[in-house]
């Protein structure tokens, strides 16, 4: 799916526009040249061919904001749909209906906008029985059928794709962490082996250099020896000043390559941080204080900022930046978030990192006996640290194979989500449709003893109390029926039986009296 998404966005100038602009043309040509079925009811005051020329600006706005507002962009071709029938399924709308709510799964996180759009549709149907005339229930039944198939399905297709793309990119990510983390051990070895041989030089040659220079400043101040070993005295002082400075310049080299030399005060602050930042050029703004902590954490915290916001120098020029900084003491903890929004201008060419640090970070942070977050945030980026206020032990390092499990685990909930909630939402249906057909069934029924006693040219109005309450297929022409006696206005189907689907009686009325009455076949010939 990511492939395809590259493939598309690199095939169209314009990159997202675009891709946005090959899909409002999908969900678009449908709407005129699909063929409606005939038997679908549709609302008499809400004509289709006013409604597919209103859907050619409303589609386009669903796909203009389809990616801020993924839920409003799959509303709007369910709203044109029931517009259209009470019955939601139409095949105008139906490609982008399926479109749009299957990149509603893909775009939105968690599950309730997919269950927000259903209930919102399923209410709706709902209202339209109590507030237009003609809508019945089984219109309301036969459009959660539709919204089960045209927007559940699609949504969870969509949430199984996004929860697919999450494990391979966790999968790609923990690839490269341990790229970086076998890299950062070999260098860490390296720096240990340095640390130990500085370590060696200077507890070994450096206090050795130490008692030499110490005994050629007794001997030169001895004043039993002449003047010739006075300067020779004075000459082996030297000598070991000279030795020891070059022990120290030995102690720089083994320095990591490129690292300067630290000159960062101990007592400097975050607060001090911004303000050179700030002064620097950069859209740099300070939300929040911090208390006093431990000197732990108030390093990392430190390290924290400094690393936000020399990672926002680099990838995201130009781009405005806000530090915030918090403490909870009910929970114990200080927290640091700095985001930025999305750059004005591209990174300029060899601006990017290797991403050791922000695992170095990650790793400072842990020491100190805290959390680090890093995540996309509204087009920029965002690092959120939560340290302690108090010093305690480390924090557990991150458990790749944890992570990697906790992704498949998310996987496997959205395929069983995608079994169980249309199978639950069939389950729950089939006996309320099941009991609603009974119930009109039974309501349809015209006794045969009724049926013997009306007389042809009895006004409608004095039949009505006598006739069932609802027709035979709820109200709706029976598809199999013969054609209406030539001159009547209107004709009702009433069932013979509650368990005779294949006969009805039919009562035709011409000028509101009953003209005809016959039992017909309702079984299509």
């Amino acid at each position: 799916m990511n492939r395809l998404r590259d493939i598309v966005v690199k095939a169209f100038p314009g990159g997202e526009q675009g891709a946005d602009l090959l899909l409002w043309l999908a969900v678009t040509v449908p709407v005129f040249t699909a063929n409606e079925s005939p038997e679908v009811e549709q609302h008499p005051w809400l004509p289709l061919p006013w409604m597919k020329i209103a859907a050619v600006p409303l589609l386009a706005l669903a796909v203009a904001v389809g990616r801020r507002r993924p839920v409003l962009a799959a509303a709007v071709p369910a709203a044109l749909a029931m517009t259209v029938t009470p019955e939601l399924y139409t095949d105008n709308f139906m490609i982008a209906q399926l479109l749009l709510a299957f990149l509603l799964g893909r775009r939105a996180a968690g599950m309730r906008p997919g269950l927000l759009l259903f209930t919102g549709v399923c209410l709706a149907g709902l209202a339209e029985v109590n507030l237009i005339p003609g809508v019945t229930l089984s219109n309301w039944l036969s459009l959660i059928t539709t919204a089960v198939t045209t927007i559940m399905l699609p949504w969870l297709a969509g949430r199984y794709v996004r929860q697919h793309d999450d494990l391979v990119r966790t999968g790609w990510e923990l690839a490269e962490r341990l790229e970086r983390e076998q890299d950062l051990i070999g260098e860490r070895m390296r720096l240990v082996e340095r640390s130990r041989i500085a370590g060696d030089m200077h507890d070994s040659l450096g206090h050795e250099l130490s008692l030499v220079a110490l005994r050629a400043a007794v001997l030169q101040m001895h004043p039993g020896m002449d003047e010739s070993a006075h300067k020779a005295a004075a000459e082996l002082r030297v000598s070991a000043a000279k030795a020891t400075e070059r022990l120290r310049e030995i102690i720089g080299v083994l320095r990591e390559d490129g690292e300067p030399a630290p000159v960062l005060p101990s007592g400097d602050t975050v607060a001090a941080l911004v303000e050179r930042a700030a002064a620097a050029g950069m859209t740099v703004r300070l939300d929040g204080e911090l208390g006093p902590l431990p000197p732990m954490t108030d390093r990392a915290a430190y390290r924290v900022v400094q690393e936000a916001l020399t990672n926002a120098t680099k990838h995201a020029p130009g781009a405005a930046v806000t530090v915030r900084l918090s403490t909870d003491p009910t929970a114990g903890e200080a927290e640091v978030t700095v985001v930025n929004t999305a750059p004005p201008t591209r990174p300029l060419p060899g601006a990017g990192s290797g991403g050791y640090g922000l695992v170095s970070l990650d790793e400072r942070v842990r020491l100190a006996g805290g959390t680090l977050r890093t995540r996309p945030a509204d087009g920029g980026f965002a690092v959120t640290a939560r340290l302690p206020l108090t010093p305690g032990a480390a924090a557990t390092p991150p458990d790749s194979r944890g992570e990697l499990a906790l992704a498949r685990r998310k996987v496997r909930r959205s395929v069983i989500d995608a079994i169980w909630m249309p199978v639950a939402a069939a389950a729950a249906l089939m006996p309320l449709t099941s009991g609603y057909d009974l119930y009109i069934a039974h309501r349809s029924v015209l006794d045969a003893e009724v049926y013997t006693q009306l007389r042809l040219g009895q006004p409608l109005p004095s039949l009505e109390p006598r006739l069932p309450t609802h027709q035979a297929n709820d109200d709706r022409r029976p598809t199999g029926t013969p054609a209406d006696p030539q001159g009547a206005d209107e004709c009702r189907f009433y069932r013979i039986t509650a368990n005779s689907p294949t006969s009805a009686y039919r009562l035709c009325f011409t000028g509101g009296r009953l003209s005809h009455k016959d039992a017909v076949s309702t079984v299509r010939r």
